[in-house]
């Protein structure tokens, strides 16, 4: 067991040489702007519409927020139709703005809402479609422009995993009328924590810049309701330091995946998303699904197994968003996709410097339980004969 003794983490979030950030401290220390769109805020912005190729971002203190804000600055009233399977805050964002959640199933293939159910789901009360690009893996992005045009529907993405994500060299922030970003500490790029949102015309910008800061716009005229949803300029600082390491960061977590493939491969019952070549990838994330007829165990067990190993996994996403809270027990339908991944995925660790070792140690562990699993079932089979 000493290849697993030393706990390796379920993600680790990137610090920059704290050298690279102190200028910028001293420059904050030196103006006394810490807040309210300093010059480092607006570098930043200016930054990051260059890396991700759009025209226009506002940034915000957290992901959650900027989806909320996202939502509110496009006036809707009536049912959203969003996945079950994504983390609490995309269904917040919908509750905070008094709109009504309706859940479609997934596509198994990508995980993403699937654009058939989502078609099923709208009615006369439909104001948008809030898709995830679940892990970074984008949605069927063509598709769902199609039924939004169809059924003259709104798109705002939940676009928090996808940071630096591309679509035949697009980045996937391009997609939708809106697309809400996370900087959140766990993420490819942050801010410790952090967001934005990314929108096609200056006029959005605007309405979405005056919410953001209270409802205040440029020419501190009250531009109606809003929140105290503005990053820092340390936060800026941050952000601006980690920019050039975000490149650097996908690609080794490029090659951990790679090298998981390769020690996962011909484990029965345990499976990997397909990868797509017109998608670029920041591997943020690496869920793998465990069918357990055939793995001889199930998740929860493989994860409990890995617990005591010192290997730290999550159960992304389980429960899903809509047997919880104030949705609870409301009308979803089926979802029979959604709720069979929701029991069978596992996330495993993948973070911006991993070792060989460290991925060693996690397949080698998976491979060793299941192998015990399968001399167990051997073993009473052999005892019934």
């Amino acid at each position: 067991m000493e290849e697993t003794k030393t706990k390796v983490p379920l993600i680790k979030p990137f610090l920059p040489p704290l050298g690279e950030v102190l200028p910028y401290l001293q420059q904050i220390w030196e103006t006394r702007i810490l807040t309210n769109g300093g010059p480092l805020h607006e570098e930043l912005e200016r930054a990051l519409c260059d890396y991700l190729g759009v025209k226009f971002i506002s940034l915000f203190s957290s992901g959650s927020l900027a989806l909320m804000i996202a939502l509110k600055a496009l006036d809707l009233k009536g049912e959203v139709i969003t996945t079950p399977f994504t983390f609490p805050a995309t269904l917040q964002g919908i509750l905070w703005n008094n709109l009504q959640p309706v859940f479609a199933d997934i596509d198994p293939n990508d995980l993403n809402i699937h654009p058939e159910a989502v078609e099923k789901a709208i009615t006369p009360r439909t104001c948008a479609i809030l898709p995830v690009h679940v892990f970074g893996i984008p949605c069927d992005v063509e598709m769902i422009h199609r039924l939004a045009r169809k059924h003259n529907l709104r798109v705002i993405y939940d676009a928090a995993h996808s940071f630096g994500v591309r679509i035949n060299g697009d980045s996937v922030c391009r997609y939708g009328d809106l697309s809400v970003m996370s900087f959140h500490a766990t993420k490819v790029f942050n801010t410790f924590e952090g967001g934005a949102v990314v929108c096609h015309d200056e006029m959005t910008k605007k309405r979405i810049d005056a919410l953001k800061n209270n409802g205040i716009d440029a020419r501190y005229r009250i531009a109606g309701s809003g929140i105290n949803a503005k990053m820092s300029e340390f936060q800026a600082a941050v952000g601006l330091c980690q920019l050039k390491y975000v490149n650097g960061i996908i690609d080794h977590q490029k090659a951990a995946v790679s090298k998981y493939r390769e020690l996962l491969t011909g484990i029965n019952g345990l499976s990997m998303l397909q990868e797509r070549e017109e998608y670029a990838l920041n591997y943020s994330f690496l869920p793998v699904i465990v069918d357990a007829l055939q793995f001889g165990a199930s998740r929860d067990e493989l994860h409990d197994f890995l617990e005591c190993e010192n290997i730290v996994t999550r159960k992304y996403f389980s429960p899903l968003v809509c047997d919880s809270g104030e949705v609870a027990g409301g009308e979803t339908g089926l979802l029979p996709v959604a709720r069979k991944m929701a029991a069978d995925i596992l996330c495993i660790p993948v973070f911006h410097d991993i070792t060989r070792q460290q991925i060693s140690a996690v397949t080698a562990a998976i491979n060793r339980f299941h192998q015990s699993r399968r001399k167990r079932a051997q073993k009473v089979i052999n005892n019934g004969n």
